[in-house]
């Protein structure tokens, strides 16, 4: 998991003080067939009061805050309800194995982690419970809208060629996003372009960026100020670009629309990206065995097992990988191509950097399940025009992933059924 997420969900699980002392609930709102509490609504507050002063982003406020808080509540809660209707679900087995993965990227052992959480005041059931909502918020994304986003050659080719790629420009970015519901009628359209039209007045006279996406995103990075990073050109709409293009460092676009709604970016910097250089590739081929909700850990591992016994009974390592991997690889016999350091998970790759080739591997788990690698060669290569192609298409594929997953997501809202008691008393 990302550094920054983890901070978030620590900064969460903090106990605030006087926590102990038992507050009287209320439900606030009705999602589907779940509830929102203003017990869980204050907390969720909390949470992101001490993410935004972590960050030294100014509180916007408390009623505009809370307003925020409660509508990516709904969301979640959506998305979630979602999630175990159609068999997402994350059992305590994984999600130990998770935290393990969290402990390691921390160099410390789950124990070791679980210390460190306690010394600095974090519930370690409640930092459980934020790991599995997010790992599974992560696995549905995937599903629904990651994994069934292609980019063509042909696609790749004719941004190659492009203007907007001409430059190799990349842009440092902070957004705000107000979403347009699906078909939405005139006053409510109304009423979201002006919205917007507010953040931007303010931003022009000099508020803070990262207070106001705060304020009005409705974008999920709204609580840490908006910032999406460097974003090449490949990634936005040519509308956007020229947008960017007319401002210096520091300035702010006018409203923008795509089909996710009314956009504000902020740019923080630019850059011209670099040329190819020659680099160290690995040709390796993979047989992989999923764990999930009906293939538990011990028997994707005696699965691969046997598979390997297999292999060194003289089974061909194409047919086995055609026969039993569960890898989009298995129809090219588990060859995965020439790959450079980085282009796969840690847990795969150092692996894969240490066999010689022709030599099969033992078991290997990562987090996508266990694997049997074997190298099938090395070589420095100048990846040049290769490289750039390859490079454009995970841009591409980026921006096209996160625009329909906007899209999805916005949908899922606005089929719910929500309940709201927000002001009542």
């Amino acid at each position: 998991m990302k550094k920054l997420l983890i901070a978030v969900l620590i900064a969460a699980a903090i106990a605030p003080a006087g926590a102990a002392v038992r507050e009287a609930d209320r439900i606030v709102a009705v999602v589907n067939k779940d509830v929102i509490t203003e017990v869980s609504l204050r907390q969720r507050v909390a949470d992101a009061q001490a993410m935004l002063k972590k960050q030294n982003v100014p509180l916007p406020p408390a009623d505009v805050l809370r307003s925020q808080v409660f509508e990516q509540m709904v969301t979640e809660s959506v998305q979630l309800q979602y999630a175990e209707q159609t068999g997402i679900r994350l059992d305590d087995t994984e999600l130990d194995r998770t935290l393990e993965r969290i402990a390691a990227g921390n160099k410390l052992s789950l124990a070791e982690f679980q210390q460190r959480l306690s010394r600095d005041g974090v519930n370690m059931a409640l930092f459980r419970e934020q790991v599995r909502r997010e790992v599974v918020l992560e696995r549905l994304r995937e599903r629904e809208v990651d994994n069934k986003v292609q980019v063509s050659d042909v696609e790749a080719e004719l941004f190659m060629k492009s203007a907007v790629n001409a430059n190799r420009t990349e842009y440092q970015l902070a957004h705000i996003l107000v979403s347009l519901p699906e078909q939405a009628g005139p006053q409510v359209l109304e009423t979201r372009a002006r919205r917007a039209e507010e953040a931007l007045q303010k931003i022009r006279a000099g508020s803070n960026f990262a207070q106001i996406a705060a304020s009005y995103s409705d974008a999920r990075d709204a609580m840490s100020g908006g910032e999406l990073g460097w974003r090449p050109a490949s990634q936005l709409p040519a509308d956007f670009v020229r947008a960017l293009e007319e401002l210096k460092p520091g300035g702010a676009t006018p409203i923008l629309r795509s089909g996710a709604g009314l956009h504000i970016f902020k740019l923080l910097d630019k850059r011209s990206r670099g040329q190819s250089h020659v680099i160290e590739q690995v040709q390796a081929r993979h047989i992989l065995i999923k764990t999930n909700e009906a293939i538990s850990e011990a028997d994707a591992k005696r699965r691969i097992l046997q598979i390997r016994d297999r292999l060194q009974s003289g089974m061909k390592f194409e047919e086995a990988a055609r026969l039993y991997s569960e890898d989009a690889s298995a129809n090219r016999g588990g060859d995965l191509g020439w790959m450079a350091q980085g282009d796969t998970v840690p847990e795969f790759e150092r692996v894969m950097l240490s066999l010689k080739p022709g030599v099969l591997s033992e078991a290997v788990r990562s987090p996508f399940g266990w694997h049997l690698i074997e190298v099938l060669g090395r070589r420095n290569q100048d990846v040049g025009a290769e490289r750039d192609v390859q490079a454009v298409k995970r841009e591409i594929r980026a921006g096209k992933v996160e625009q329909q997953y906007q899209d999805w997501v916005r949908q899922l809202r606005d089929s719910a059924h929500v309940e709201t008691y927000l002001t009542e008393q």
